[in-house]
């Protein structure tokens, strides 16, 4: 047995190079994991692609046949294996070995058998014995049976101690990734140590004399390069896989392997999402796991090794020189003691993967990864001064720009033709780089997919900064993107319809900035100094993009402007650049949803366009005092303000958006009417008339709302923007009737035939003013529809008065100024603003009654109409009601609040209008009164009626009042609305049972 341990002991007799990468320790790996080369790279990266020249490919030779991760006990380890391994049929696989028949295998051969089939797990060894090379027999021996051979036997548990101890030894010593250890043992020597050769070769002048660091990096980036495979399936991994590209990019020398750290940085890159949904960022999320053991370096040089019992780590007290270095077993007997070197310092479990708490922070750290690997590809590509020198036939551009290219509309219709242009010869694969990069080559696959990496992640920062509100910051990151996006159009010999959608993403999300910073002007000092600010790595990287190109492809597009017009314009030829390019390679069936999107916007911003232009006109109208004729500025504005909703509305339709569609066509109605407004100062203002132009421009704005209506379908598809069009069409047969009757065309048509158009048009308008729907604009429709019937009274009471002969006509008349009348009246009195109004209603039809008693001959047809009409004048106490409570409150106000007028209250009483219409009622009032004791005195005499005495009396009584109280000039004017109030409540006594009233 003595001699069974000694060969036991002398498995580590032998010095050797010992490789270890710890990789993860919480989830074991299938034995049959192999990652001696990349099977397969993921289609977006196309990493194998990358060696295929340039860099020396010796460094990627794999000098094994297999490599297999395998799991031993608690701990995985990366091994390499040439054992042939041959298999078929009943045999899936076995190992076969050569022996003499005349040497017997001894424990050591034993060994070494058994741990290859083990580590290779094949269950079977086939012995093919021989003498001086003639076969004599072959022998089947499983795999569990080898440690019981004849003069081989050993014990596996003896074994499973030895290398338990070896590898626990190793696990606490081991503890810098990519670190290479040498673990070794001299001929005759009873000591094992264990080299860090890592940090011994750190002092050199050439890390590179150290032998074993190309070979680790090299296996860190291949081990990575398959882990990115599957990277999509378990995101627990990202940590592993950045910790050993970070390791990899920091072995490496960046001068002689650009092409193997640039790819090691573009992979770091990839790991961070920038397309994922924010709520990835929760603390569910697997990115998050073990947050708090982040990857530090600091962290792990200060875990220094402490001394343990068996003085594996050597003594704090007297550290020797290369303690930091050098780990040391004193005896190989120990290495058979169970548990002798149990593993008392945790490994961290896993390679965390960092936290990022935000998007920027997320995208920062894409670009600073971006920006190593631009850094990588520029070294490698030669200097500027070893570029060609400069065609002589070709000219030098310039730092000039022509006044005709920038700012305005016709300015960017030039910038837009070229950059069409250039998008027609992308298609056809025109290249040009200015640093002399051949289309191809590693530096060109590698500088395209960073650069379209960049252009992605500064996407994302400003659709984050829109989303903020930091419309300045937003714009800076655009610009951004779509310099990076031009540098990729000059590189790329094949633009693919994903990078086309890319870019139509980008300008569409430009156009949303330029509206954003159009409609928020008054922060333009904040947004200027947002946009003009850039940090250094921003700057770096568009260094290294100015390499390829000028980067002013989109310059037109994200310009700052401080004018309004510019700002709206190029946010539209955002819009319109983006559906062009959605036209390209049939991107539009592809991608409806963005599609519908741009479109969306387009038409929103030709909306913006188009009342821009008419506030404009609108401008000009109301400054045009001196010349009574339509400006030729108005006109121009007037065009492109319908050519802006023309299109916007085309947009539209073209997608089905029948709301949008018809606000669309509601504002271009209200551009007609603007155009009527125009043409109403044409003419002197005492010879003014209603013009054709008018009324053409009007029937116009009618037409388009109609058309809105029809857009709409129903009022259940969007009932606001129904009740909108409906007041702004009932509005616009409102002014046209009220023009029309203000200012008849009598030169033009006949005086009954202006009344039933403006019958007609107050009817149209009344047809489209909803009184009844419970609303904000109730009161607005109910004050319309009282005005209208008013209106309409009004005309008929004149025609009355004006017309002669034919009594069937004056008759109709008399029946639609008295309906008309009593519909006014009921909706004013729905009111609680207009008193003025409802008293100025109640007077017309008290002078509607005076002029019906002319026409009677008889004393009771007369009286009749008297009480009648003072009926009226008692029901007019609603009226000084309210005039009366707006006074008080007007009164109090003061009191209240001196410095600030009630402004949420109701439009401030005009009180000579008040004293106006008090003054009429007065005298009506008189009148009246006088009118009614004379017809009761004079029947009084020819009949006794006890009734009617009484009535004479009161009325008598009343008159002697009111003519007290006009003839007091020193009162107010609410004393004299509280006499007047006082009078009607005696007069609404006196005639409560006498019956009289026969008005409503």
């Amino acid at each position: 047995m003595a001699e069974e341990e000694e060969e036991q002991r002398a498995l580590v007799s032998e010095g050797y190079p010992f490789q270890v990468l710890v990789l993860q320790e919480s989830e074991p790996f299938e034995p049959s994991y192999i990652v001696g080369h990349v099977a397969s790279a993921p289609k977006e990266q196309n990493l194998t692609t990358l060696f295929n020249d340039g860099e020396n490919s010796q460094g990627l030779k794999n000098d094994f046949v297999r490599n297999i991760l395998w799991t031993f006990e608690d701990i995985h380890m990366l091994v390499g294996s040439n054992m042939p391994i041959f298999g078929g049929g009943r045999y899936p696989a076995v190992s076969l070995r050569l022996r003499d028949n005349n040497k017997p295998i001894n424990v050591l051969t034993g060994i070494d058998y058994w741990l290859d089939n083990l580590i290779c797990n094949v269950p079977e060894l086939v012995m093919c014995f021989h003498v001086n090379g003639i076969v004599q027999k072959y022998e089947m021996i499983k795999t569990e049976e080898i440690p019981n051979l004849e003069n081989s036997n050993f014990s596996t548990k003896v074994i499973k101690d030895i290398a338990q101890n070896i590898l626990s030894f190793l696990k606490s010593n081991c503890t810098k990734e990519g670190h290479t250890y040498w673990l070794f043992k001299a001929s005759g020597s009873d000591i094992v140590k264990l080299y860090d050769l890592t940090t011994l070769c750190e002092e050199t002048e050439d890390k590179y004399q150290n032998p074993f660091t190309m070979p680790v990096a090299i296996l860190l980036y291949k081990v990575a390069c398959n882990m990115m495979v599957k990277k999509n399936q378990n995101k627990k991994h990202y940590g592993t896989i950045r910790t050993l590209l970070l390791n990899c990019v920091k072995l490496l020398d960046k001068g002689r392997h650009p092409q193997i750290i640039a790819s090691a940085n573009y992979m770091l890159s990839e790991l961070f999402q920038l397309d994922e949904p924010k709520k990835e960022e929760s603390s569910d999320s697997p990115l998050n796991e073990n947050s708090d053991e982040s990857y530090s370096e600091e962290e792990e040089e200060e875990e220094l090794p402490d001394s343990d019992d068996n003085g594996a780590y050597g003594t704090r007290s007297a550290p020797s020189e290369d303690s930091k270095a050098v780990a040391i077993i004193k005896s190989v007997g120990e290495l058979s003691v169970p548990e002798k070197y149990k593993s008392i310092h945790q490994i961290r479990p896993s390679c965390a993967f960092p936290v990022c708490h935000d998007i920027e922070e997320r995208c920062r750290m894409v670009l600073s990864y971006v920006l190593e690997g631009l850094k990588s590809v520029d070294s490698s590509i030669k200097k500027e001064s070893d570029l060609p020198a400069a065609d002589p036939n070709t000219p030098i551009p310039l730092k000039y720009e022509d006044e005709s290219t920038r700012g305005g509309p016709e300015g960017l219709e030039k910038q837009m033709a070229l950059f069409l242009d250039k998008m027609g010869s992308l298609q056809k694969g025109n290249y040009s780089s200015q640093s002399g990069m051949i289309p191809g080559s590693w530096q060109h696959k590698m500088k395209l997919q960073l650069i379209l990496k960049s252009s992605k992640a500064y996407y994302v920062l400003s659709d984050a900064a829109m989303s903020l509100q930091k419309y300045g910051r937003a714009l800076r990151y655009i610009k951004l993107a779509l310099q990076s996006h031009d540098t990729y159009c000059c590189l790329c010999t094949n633009m693919l319809s994903e990078v086309l959608l890319f870019l139509s993403q980008y300008l569409t999300l430009c156009g949303d900035i330029q509206l954003m910073l159009a409609q928020n002007a008054n922060n333009r000092a904040a947004h200027l100094e947002e946009f003009n600010y850039q940090t250094k790595e921003d700057q770096e990287i568009l260094h290294s993009l100015h390499r390829e190109s000028s980067c002013q492809g989109f310059a037109w597009a994200t310009d700052l402007s401080t004018d309004l017009e510019s700002q709206l314009s190029v946010s539209c030829k955002c819009y319109e650049a983006a559906n062009e390019i959605l036209q390209f390679s049939d991107l539009k069936s592809q991608n409806p949803g963005h599609y519908v999107q741009v479109l969306k916007r387009m038409g929103n911003v030709r909306n913006e366009i188009g009342v821009f232009y008419m506030n404009q006109a609108a401008a000009l109208q109301s400054e045009r005092v001196v010349s009574k004729s339509v400006s030729a500025a108005e006109q121009h504005l007037w065009k492109k303000s319908f050519s802006c909703f023309e299109k916007g509305i085309h947009n539209f339709e073209s997608i089905d958006d029948a709301t949008n569609a018809a606000l669309l066509l509601c504002n271009t109605g209200r551009l007609m009417r603007i155009c009527a407004q125009a043409h109403c100062g044409a003419g002197d203002e005492f010879k003014r008339e209603f013009s054709p132009e008018e009324g053409l421009y009007y029937n116009k704005a009618v037409d388009y709302y109609l058309k809105a209506l029809r857009s709409l379908g129903a009022r259940e598809i969007h009932p606001t923007v129904w009740d909108s069009v409906n007041w702004e069409l009932s509005t616009t047969y409102f002014t046209m009737a009220t023009l029309q009757q203000d200012y008849a065309p009598l030169s033009r048509k006949a005086q009954e035939q202006i009344e039933k158009e403006v019958s007609e048009a107050m009817m149209k308008s009344l047809k489209y003013c909803d009184v009844d729907s419970v609303s904000a604009r109730q009161p607005l429709c109910q004050y319309r529809a009282a005005t209208i019937h008013h209106r309409l009274a009004s005309m008929y009471h004149s025609c009355l008065r004006n017309q002669v002969g034919d009594e069937h006509l004056r008759k109709q008349h008399r029946v639609l100024a008295d309906l008309h009348y009593s519909k006014a009246v009921k909706l004013f009195q729905l009111l609680t603003d207009a008193p003025c109004e409802l008293l100025r209603v109640q007077l017309e039809r008290v002078a509607f009654a005076e002029f019906q008693m002319t026409s009677q001959n008889s004393n009771v047809g007369k009286l009749k109409t008297l009480s009648g009409a003072l009926d009226i004048m008692v029901r007019t106490k609603h009226a000084f009601h309210l005039i009366k409570k707006e006074l008080m409150e007007e009164l109090d106000q003061p009191k209240s609040d001196e410095t600030a007028p009630a402004a949420d209250s109701s439009p401030s009483l005009n009180r000579e209008e008040v004293i106006k219409l008090l003054s009429i009622f007065e005298s009506r009032l008189s009148f009246l009164l006088l009118q009614s004791i004379k017809l009761l005195s004079s029947t009084k005499k020819k009949t006794s009626n006890t009734e009617e005495d009484g009535v004479l009396k009161t009325n008598k009584h009343i008159y002697s009042q009111l003519l007290r109280a006009t003839a007091n000039r020193s009162a107010t004017l609410l004393e004299r609305i509280d006499v007047v109030g006082h009078l009607l409540d005696q007069l609404a006594r006196s005639s409560g049972g006498s019956g009289g009233g026969a008005l409503q």
